[in-house]
């Protein structure tokens, strides 16, 4: 099967789900996902991004090793949300290594502030984060000031759920 083909043929969950499975404890096929969501075309990235969060909560051994590049693709301009939002959530199930702490700190805390943001990269960081402030006990009082404002504002029923649980872990 040639991956960036079956990625572009549909766009479903079921197929999605059939790519992760195919891809299942492969390195190969991990290491050729990757390839496609770090250099590829909006669709495709879009697309693999999808698939990685999947790949992600499966076997999260074969992602571990990328963790450093599908950060520094946070850094680059106009990234699609697509790969915002699954980097994010990849990131609330696997440990993060020590030399990614910082970066992915200054992501999660942009996303988070931004209100123009999408809930569910604002949700993702503020897990991300919570998770980081139990190692990090000198960020706890700035997300919990960052989450007290947002919950001012009017945000969705969801957001606010998650909001009011990570206030009360820290």
């Amino acid at each position: 099967m040639y991956l960036r083909t079956e990625i572009l043929k549909d766009n479903s969950r079921d197929h999605i789900i059939h790519l992760t499975d195919w891809i299942g404890g492969n390195a190969s096929r991990v290491d050729q996902l990757i390839g496609l969501f770090l250099r590829d075309e909006y669709r495709v990235v879009q697309r693999a991004a999808w698939i990685i969060s999947y790949v992600a909560q499966e076997h999260p051994e074969l992602i571990a090793p990328h963790l450093p590049a599908m950060v520094q693709r946070m850094e680059d301009a106009g990234i699609p949300v697509a790969v915002k939002r699954n980097v994010i959530r990849v990131l609330q199930f696997l440990p993060i290594p020590p030399d990614l702490h910082g970066p992915v700190m200054n992501h999660c805390f942009n996303f988070l502030a931004d209100p123009e943001e999408t809930i569910a990269v604002r949700a993702f960081s503020m897990t991300v984060l919570a998770h980081l402030a139990m190692e990090y006990p000198d960020i706890k009082q700035e997300l919990r000031l960052i989450l007290e404002d947002q919950l001012a504002q009017k945000n969705s029923p969801g957001f606010t759920s998650r909001a009011k649980k990570v206030l009360k872990l820290l």
